[in-house]
C-alpha cells in the first residue's frame, strides 16, 4: 500500500487549466483516469488527509504509485480524450458499464452489392446500418417477416446466394414472393438497392408517407378494376400497420429521442435506455457498474454518454436525449454530442407530460434491472468483498488476493498435453489476461512436472518482463529467459501482447499475483512453490484445490485446510478452478482436433493451405498426388521445381495409409483412396474417440 504523499506532484508543477490525468500503480499500469476543468483544483482533492476521502477513492490513491496528466484547450477535448483513454487502458477503478446481455439489432448490409437483413450482434461494422437492439431476437424475426411481403430484401447468407445464382433457382423466399430473388436476376442490383432503402426508411419510422402511397395505389387500382392488385396492397398495408403495432406510440408528436435513467445504490448503478424513433420505442438496452470511485448521479449520466455515443456519428445520435441529472458542467458534454452528430442536439430533464411519464418507466425498467442484477451472486460486490477476505484469512495471507491466477493441466491419455492460466480481479474474470501453454518440456503424462514447467515459464517472462521496467531492487537480472510455445488468444490478446512496456496497457505476463491456485492437492502444491523458489520469488501465495474434497492444500502442510461449503472464499475457489479447467480441456480438444485432420502436407515446409488445396483438386487425392513424377506436380499453378521436390521427398518419406481388411474373411481389400481436403492424410479417421479411451480426457 503506497502512501500518497510519495509521489504529490510539488506545489506549482500542476496547470491551472482543462486536461486529462492518469493515475498508475507500481507496474506503470493505469488504474484511473480522470478529467478536469482544472487539473490544479482536482488533483489537490486526492492528496487530502485519507480519512477525509471516500473509502473507494482511499483505495484508488493508496493503490496508485504515480500520476500525470495532459493539457488540452478545451472541456469538449478533454471529454474526448478521457473517453479514448478509458477504452484503451480499461482501468480498474473508473466506471465502466457492462451490457447485462449482448443485444440483438436487426441491420441492413448495405455496404454489399445486393444488401440482407439480417440479425446482429456485437460490435457495429461499417457500412451496415442498425435498428434496434431489441430485446430479443425472436421479435426482430416476426417484424422481418411481416415486412419482407411489402419489401422482399434478400435475407440468405452468402453461401446460401452463391448457390441458388450457381443452379439457377431460387430458395423458398423467392417462390413465395418473400424475396426479390437477385440471385437469379429477378431484380437488378440498383432497384434491389432501392428496396433497401426502402426498408431501412420504413424502420427508420418514416411510416406515414409511405402507408398514404399505398392506400393511393389501392384505390386506383380499385377504380380500375384490378381487384387482385388492391387486394394484394390491401394485406400489405394490413402487414405494415401490423408490424408498426408491435412498437406502441408514446410520444404522440413522432419525436427522435434516448431517454436515460439511472437507479443506483452506495455500491452500484444500473443504468437502461429507451431508444425513440418517429415517437415509438424502437428499442431498450440496459448497462450495470460497481461504483469504484465516489460519483454523482450527474456524472453516472456523463459516463453513460460516453459509453452510448462514444463511436456513434449522425443520425445514430437523435435530436433529443433525456436525462434524469445533467453532467457538471452540462455545456462540453452538449457540445460534444452535437459535434458526434453533425447538428444540435438537446441535453435535458423531462419536466412534464408524455416525456416525464416515459422517463417514469425507463426509471422503474432501471431499478427493476439493479434488483436483479443484485441477485446475481458472481457480480455481487459484497459477496465477492467478503469471498476475499475469507480466502486470505483461510491462507493466512496478509491482504486480501486482489488478483488470482489459477492452473490446470490437461490431456488426453498423455497425448497433446497443455495447460492453461486464467485470471480473476477482484472477483471477477479478465479473459483479456488467459494465457495457455504445451508442455514441451518432456513427453509423456506427468501432472506435477507439467505444472512446474509451466509455473517456471510464467514467472520467468515476469521477471523478464520486471527487468525491462527497471523494477530491479539489486540490479540482478533472470539467468533465464522464457521457453517458447507459449500461445495466447486471439483478438485482444494479439493486441495485448504487442504493446509497448511504459504506456500503461497491459503486457504479456507482466503483472504479478497475490495468490497461485493449482487444480490438484498437495504433489501439485509442491511442484508450484519449488518452481517459484528457484527462481527467488518469495511473495506469492500458492495453493491447490483437490476435487475429491474440495481440499485446500498449502505448501509445507501434512494437512488440507476445510473451508465450510456455505463459505464465500470456497465458492470463488472453485469458480477459478472450474474456469481453468474449461480453458485447459477447450485448449485440448483443439489440438486433438487439429492432429486428427492432419496430413503428410501439412509437413511440407513453405506450403500454404492455397496451393495444397490447388494440389488436392489437381490429382484428386494424396495417394495419387504420392505416385506423381517432380514434373506432374510442377504442373499445378504456383508449384516451382523446388517446391515440387519438397513435396515429393516428404510424401515419399511419410508412411502410407494402412491396407483396409475385411474383417470377416481377413481379405486384404484394394480401394481407390477417396478424395480428400488438404490437410487430410487419406486415412480414415473416425469421428469420436475409441470406447476405451472415452473417460480418459481431463
Amino acid at each position: 500500500m503506497a502512501d500518497p504523499s510519495s509521489y504529490r506532484p510539488r506545489p506549482g508543477e500542476i496547470p491551472d487549466s482543462p486536461g486529462v490525468y492518469r493515475f498508475r500503480d507500481e507496474h506503470r499500469r493505469v488504474i484511473y483516469v480522470g478529467k478536469a476543468k482544472s487539473l490544479r483544483q482536482r488533483l489537490a482533492n486526492y492528496f487530502q488527509d485519507l480519512a477525509n476521502l471516500h473509502p473507494r477513492t482511499r483505495t484508488m490513491v493508496t493503490t496508485a504509485a504515480s500520476v500525470e496528466w495532459t493539457v488540452v484547450s478545451t472541456e469538449v477535448e478533454a471529454l474526448q480524450l478521457e473517453y479514448s483513454w478509458i477504452k484503451e487502458f480499461d482501468p480498474r477503478f473508473n466506471v465502466k458499464y457492462r451490457d447485462d446481455k449482448s443485444y440483438p439489432y436487426l441491420a441492413v448490409t448495405m455496404n454489399e452489392e445486393f444488401p440482407r437483413v439480417q440479425v446482429m450482434r456485437g460490435h457495429k461494422k461499417k457500412g451496415v446500418r442498425y435498428f434496434g437492439p431489441y430485446g430479443h431476437a425472436w421479435a426482430i424475426r416476426d417484424t422481418v417477416d411481416l415486412l419482407l411481403r411489402v419489401f422482399p430484401v434478400r435475407t440468405c447468407s452468402a453461401g446460401v446466394f452463391k448457390n441458388a445464382s450457381r443452379t439457377g433457382r431460387p430458395c423458398l423466399l423467392g417462390y413465395i414472393d418473400k424475396c426479390s430473388a437477385p440471385c437469379v436476376g429477378r431484380i437488378g442490383p440498383e432497384d434491389h438497392q432501392d428496396l433497401a432503402e426502402e426498408f431501412c426508411d420504413f424502420m427508420a419510422g418514416r411510416t406515414g408517407t409511405y402507408l398514404r402511397r399505398l392506400e393511393k395505389q389501392m384505390m386506383e387500382a380499385a377504380e380500375e378494376m384490378e381487384y387482385e392488385r388492391a387486394a394484394r396492397l390491401r394485406d400489405d398495408i394490413e402487414a405494415l400497420k401490423k408490424a408498426m403495432e408491435k412498437n406502441a406510440v408514446v410520444l404522440a408528436d413522432a419525436t427522435d429521442a434516448d431517454l436515460i435513467a439511472v437507479a443506483e445504490d452506495e455500491l452500484e448503478a444500473a443504468v437502461q435506455i429507451f431508444h425513440v424513433r418517429g415517437g415509438r420505442v424502437r428499442g431498450q438496452r440496459g448497462w450495470v457498474t460497481d461504483k469504484v470511485e465516489e460519483i454523482t448521479t450527474g456524472a453516472l449520466v456523463e459516463h453513460a454518454l460516453q459509453q452510448l455515443y462514444g463511436e456513434e456519428t449522425g443520425d445514430a445520435v437523435p435530436k433529443e436525449v433525456l436525462v434524469p441529472a445533467l453532467p457538471e458542467p452540462v455545456e462540453p458534454v452538449q457540445e460534444w454530442l452535437t459535434g458526434r452528430r453533425g447538428a444540435n442536439v438537446s441535453l435535458r430533464i423531462p419536466q412534464r407530460g408524455d416525456k416525464k411519464a416515459l422517463m417514469e418507466t425507463v426509471q422503474r425498467n432501471a431499478q427493476q434491472a439493479l434488483v436483479l442484477h443484485k441477485t446475481k451472486r458472481a457480480s455481487d460486490l459484497t459477496t465477492r468483498s467478503r469471498a476475499l477476505e475469507e480466502i486470505a484469512e483461510a491462507l493466512d495471507l496478509d491482504s486480501a488476493p486482489l488478483r488470482i491466477e489459477c492452473y490446470d493441466i490437461s490431456h488426453l491419455q498423455g497425448d497433446d498435453v497443455v495447460a492453461s492460466m486464467v485470471v480473476f480481479e477482484d472477483g471477477l474474470q479478465r479473459k483479456s489476461e488467459y494465457r495457455r501453454f504445451q508442455i514441451k518440456g518432456f513427453a509423456g503424462q506427468d501432472d506435477v512436472r507439467s505444472m512446474h514447467e509451466v509455473i517456471s515459464r510464467r514467472f520467468r517472462r515476469y521477471l523478464a518482463e520486471k527487468e525491462k521496467t527497471g523494477e530491479w531492487a539489486d540490479g540482478a537480472a533472470p539467468e533465464e529467459t522464457l521457453a517458447d510455445g507459449d500461445d495466447s488468444l486471439a483478438g485482444t490478446e494479439a493486441i495485448t501482447n504487442s504493446l509497448k512496456d511504459d504506456d500503461g496497457r497491459p503486457r504479456k505476463f507482466a503483472y504479478p499475483p497475490q495468490l497461485v491456485v493449482v487444480d490438484g492437492g498437495r504433489p501439485q502444491v509442491a511442484a508450484a512453490r519449488r518452481a517459484l523458489d528457484e527462481l527467488g520469488i518469495d511473495d506469492i501465495a500458492v495453493c491447490g484445490l483437490a476435487k475429491r474434497l474440495e481440499e485446500v492444500w498449502l505448501p509445507g502442510d501434512d494437512d488440507p485446510v476445510v473451508l465450510p461449503r456455505t463459505s464465500e472464499g470456497l465458492y470463488l475457489l472453485q469458480r477459478v478452478r472450474d474456469e481453468a479447467h474449461r480453458f485447459a480441456i477447450t485448449y485440448q480438444r483443439t489440438r486433438r482436433a487439429k492432429r486428427f485432420r492432419a496430413g503428410p502436407l501439412d509437413e511440407v515446409p513453405g506450403l500454404g493451405e492455397t496451393r495444397k488445396q490447388a494440389l488436392i483438386k489437381h490429382f484428386g487425392s494424396v495417394k495419387k498426388l504420392r505416385s506423381a513424377t517432380i514434373e506432374q506436380i510442377q504442373e499445378v499453378p504456383g508449384i516451382g521445381r523446388k517446391t515440387a521436390e519438397t513435396i515429393a521427398v516428404a510424401l515419399a518419406q511419410a508412411a502410407p495409409a494402412a491396407p483396409a481388411v475385411n474383417t470377416a474373411t481377413g481379405e486384404i481389400i484394394e480401394e481407390e483412396e477417396p478424395e480428400t481436403t488438404a490437410g487430410s492424410s487419406g486415412e480414415p479417421v473416425t469421428a469420436g474417440l475409441p470406447d476405451e479411451r472415452r473417460g480418459q480426457e481431463r
